[in-house]
């Protein structure tokens, strides 16, 4: 004869209390993790910053660069949410918008994915590649050092056909998205393809028919830039370079002699500066110089490649000083031009 095992319950008068005890339960639960997990994944951010994050950087940079980035409370419940989403582990480099409104969840989601934010890297009015190197390094990781060697290294430009010289042919002026991350080999790649994409087959053709090398082009758009801020005048002026060129007359060009000494402050080119022993004194050397004496803009160069054609093969200043120049097709007319010059700056006191 079997034995049934009888089936234990809870006493019907147990259910309801136990029921509410498990609901307290989960109540609880839930309130604290309302309480400690909501604040430090959704606090809200109050303002738009960048936060910047660099190669190396420990998790320890990021919450120090988060403090200083934005005055919000985020940065204090950032670690908690960093732990809680297990971001730390593997710090993206980059530049990371902080937008107003944005909670801990979305801002270390974006951490972890390394989704930047572009940079719109611009520079102009560019004389020395130190100047450009710590142009660009205010706008971007790579610093100015490595900048200025891939600049002077002749190895690795000669695979680009330039060299240390001509190297700063290859910054053509405009404004590029890029992200802030960039190295500056990633750097000089970007600028190679953009570069490449400027000089079109018409823009060389243009080049050989003058005929000029594109940094030759570039050498010569420098110092006509130089020569005049007047646009008008610079189809003009580079013509009148080009006719000297091809008598294998020296250029004469007072820039590149600014340049040679190294002061470009300089209103009034003495007889003194012309002694200037230097490959870029064009008063001493024919022919172009070795390279650029400022970073060539596209309508500089322009206005070398669509120069004006005329017998041209003398110019000084205006007497006006407004930046204009007189033209002259023989040295008696430029005698003329120049005395005019020369009078106007003694009049006006500029000896230097």
């Amino acid at each position: 004869m079997s034995i049934k095992k009888e089936k234990r319950s809870f006493p019907i008068s147990w259910k309801k209390p136990l029921s509410w005890m498990m609901t307290l339960f989960v109540i609880t639960l839930a309130y604290l993790a309302y309480v400690l997990f909501f604040p430090c994944i959704y606090t809200p951010n109050s303002e738009v910053s960048y936060l910047y994050i660099k190669e190396k950087s420990s998790f320890e940079d990021v919450v120090k660069n988060l403090e200083n980035s934005t005055k919000s409370s985020n940065s204090s419940t950032f670690s908690q949410a960093s732990a809680l989403l297990r971001y730390g582990s593997k710090i993206r480099a980059g530049k990371y918008e902080i937008k107003n409104g944005m909670n801990n969840f979305q801002l270390v989601r974006i951490l972890r994915s390394g989704k930047q934010t572009p940079v719109k890297l611009s520079f102009n009015n560019i004389r020395t590649k130190e100047q450009l190197a710590g142009r660009i390094a205010e706008q971007l990781m790579a610093d100015s050092i490595s900048i200025l060697q891939l600049l002077n290294d002749s190895a690795y430009l000669s695979a680009i056909n330039l060299n240390p010289y001509t190297s700063i042919t290859l910054f053509i002026p405009n404004t590029y998205e890029m992200y802030w991350n960039t190295d500056a080999k990633e750097l000089f790649e970007r600028m190679n393809k953009e570069y490449t994409k400027f000089w079109t087959p018409e823009r060389k053709a243009k080049a050989d028919s003058i005929p000029l090398t594109l940094a030759e082009v570039s050498t010569l758009a420098s110092i006509v830039e130089e020569e005049t801020n007047n646009k008008k005048d610079r189809p003009m002026v580079a013509g009148l370079y080009i006719n000297r060129l091809k008598a294998e007359m020296p250029l004469q060009a007072d820039p590149t002699v600014k340049f040679a000494v190294g002061d470009f402050t300089i209103k009034r080119i003495l007889f003194g500066h012309l002694r200037t022993q230097s490959p870029y004194n064009t008063y001493k050397n024919t022919g172009l110089p070795p390279g650029p004496i400022r970073v060539a803009t596209e309508a500089g160069i322009d206005a070398v490649l669509n120069y004006s054609k005329h017998n041209y093969i003398y110019m000084c200043a205006s007497e006006t000083l407004n930046g204009e120049h007189k033209f002259a097709a023989d040295w008696d007319e430029h005698s003329r031009n120049a005395k005019k010059y020369q009078e106007e700056l003694n009049k006006r006191k500029i000896f230097k």
